[in-house]
C-alpha cells in the first residue's frame, strides 16, 4: 500500500506537466505492439467460483504501419450470471489502460489530494473526476499516482464511469488498479487487478479482473513483429 509522507507544495504548474508528459507517453505507446491478456472471473461473495472469461489480443502493425488488433485464438467463457458488455470490452481498452492527455483535459476536473510514496519512489496524488459524462461516454474517475521527478503516471485506482443502475438494465463496473512499468523510459500499462462485490438487484456477484499489457515492442520501418502462443 502506499505509504504517506510529510505534507510537500506540488509546482504551480503540476497538472500541464502531468499532461504533457502523458500526452508524449500516449504518442510513443502507439508506436508499440504488445499482448493484451484479460481474465475475469465471477464467484461468489464467499469465494466459490461460477465461471471466468479469457481472451489474449495483440495490438500489431500491418507491412504499411497501421496499427490494429487481432484475436489470439478464441475467447473461452464459462460465465454463469456475469454478462459481460460493450462498455465493458470498451474499458478493458480505453479505461482501465487509461492515459490522461491534453485532449482529454475538457472532460475532467484534476484535484490535489497530497503526496505519498509507493514503492520508494515520490509521487504526488490526484483526484480525476469527469466534469459531466454525455451518453456514450466511458470515463475514468478515481485517483493517479504521478512520480514527483518525471510527472509520469505509475499507478491509478478507481472504475469506469458511468454506472447503470435503471429498471429495465443493471450495468455494474468493478473498481480496479492499473500499475505502469517503464519501457524504454516511459511507463506503459503493465497489470490492472480489480476485486469487487457488484451489488445487483438479484444478488451480490463478486468479481476478480487480471489485465495484463506484455511483451512491448517498438516497430519501425524496418520492423517484423511476432508473438508466441499466449500461456
Amino acid at each position: 500500500m502506499p505509504l504517506a509522507l510529510p505534507a510537500a507544495e506540488p509546482p504551480p504548474d503540476l497538472l500541464k506537466r502531468v499532461l504533457e508528459r502523458e500526452t508524449a507517453t500516449e504518442a510513443v505507446r502507439g508506436n508499440y505492439a504488445y499482448r493484451q491478456k484479460v481474465l475475469v472471473e465471477e464467484l461468489e461473495v464467499r469465494g466459490r467460483k461460477r465461471g471466468e472469461y479469457k481472451e489474449a489480443r495483440d495490438v500489431v502493425f500491418t507491412p504499411e504501419g497501421q496499427r490494429h488488433e487481432q484475436m489470439v485464438g478464441k475467447p473461452v467463457s464459462t460465465l454463469d450470471r456475469l454478462r459481460l458488455t460493450e462498455e465493458d470490452f470498451r474499458d478493458l481498452r480505453e479505461v482501465q489502460p487509461f492515459l490522461f492527455t491534453r485532449e482529454q483535459l475538457m472532460l475532467y476536473r484534476a484535484q490535489f489530494k497530497g503526496d505519498e510514496q509507493v514503492e520508494g519512489k515520490a509521487c504526488w496524488v490526484l483526484l480525476i473526476s469527469p466534469r459531466q459524462i454525455l451518453h456514450g461516454q466511458r470515463l475514468f474517475e478515481g485517483l493517479v499516482w504521478v512520480l514527483q521527478d518525471s510527472y509520469a503516471v505509475i499507478r491509478m485506482e478507481g472504475r469506469a464511469v458511468p454506472q447503470s443502475l435503471g429498471l429495465k438494465q443493471e450495468n455494474l463496473f468493478p473498481r480496479f488498479t492499473t500499475v505502469r512499468r517503464e519501457v524504454d523510459g516511459h511507463w506503459f500499462p503493465d497489470r490492472t487487478v480489480a476485486d469487487d462485490v457488484l451489488e445487483f438487484r438479484n444478488g451480490p456477484l463478486r468479481i476478480k479482473m487480471n489485465i495484463e499489457y506484455s511483451q512491448y515492442k517498438r516497430f519501425g520501418a524496418e520492423s517484423k513483429i511476432t508473438f508466441g502462443e499466449p500461456k
